[in-house]
């Protein structure tokens, strides 16, 4: 058997089947799934090219039409999932490790100034939950659920849930157990 794309990682998290390519097109007319489609094709093309120009340009086009805000330069592991469609902010100098879930009205951003300047870096096998704002140069860890509309702006380990607004942290080796599905 071949390697598998990064794109078919990708799709694989969606079925739990790995898909050909005229598979996966029949999948993008989910505006998530087409996004991603979109976002991948883009991240093969370096930038002054004119496929690179080409493709960015498409890209920018869907992520006006469907409120994601997720740049080619962003570092994003394989595996990537969302959720649903609709207003989603990542910083493209974010790093985002494998199998993770980014659900609706998320905001992954820099912080301009004080202690924690800069932007974050996320683990592999996260979960995070719709409207949930993570901003700062700050890590979370792998196998780390972030619930529904929390705000993180500090470090979090990994195994652990984040709940709220301040955000508390509880430990818990099976934090993402059932929200991480088919997984690479």
């Amino acid at each position: 058997m071949s390697e598998k794309t990064t794109l078919q990682k990708d799709f694989y998290r969606e079925s739990g089947k790995w898909l050909s390519t005229i598979e996966i097109w029949k999948k993008c007319f989910s505006p998530n799934l087409h996004y991603i489609y979109l976002l991948r094709t883009t991240q093969k093309h370096p930038r002054n090219t004119l496929l690179g120009k080409f493709w960015r340009l498409i890209l920018r086009h869907y992520q006006i039409k469907y409120g994601f805000q997720i740049y080619p330069e962003t570092q994003i592991g394989k595996g990537f999932y969302l959720g649903h469609w609709g207003s989603l902010v990542i910083n493209p100098k974010t790093k985002i490790g494998k199998n993770c879930n980014i659900a609706q009205g998320v905001t992954i951003a820099q912080a301009n100034r004080g202690k924690n300047e800069g932007v974050p870096e996320i683990g592999d096998e996260v979960w995070i939950g719709p409207n949930a704002v993570i901003v700062g140069k700050i890590k979370i860890g792998n196998n780390v659920l972030i619930a529904p509309n929390s705000y993180v702006n500090f470090d979090v380990p990994s195994n652990s849930i984040v709940v709220g607004n301040p955000a508390t942290i509880s430990a818990n080796e099976n934090a993402t157990l059932g929200y991480i599905n088919n997984k690479i």
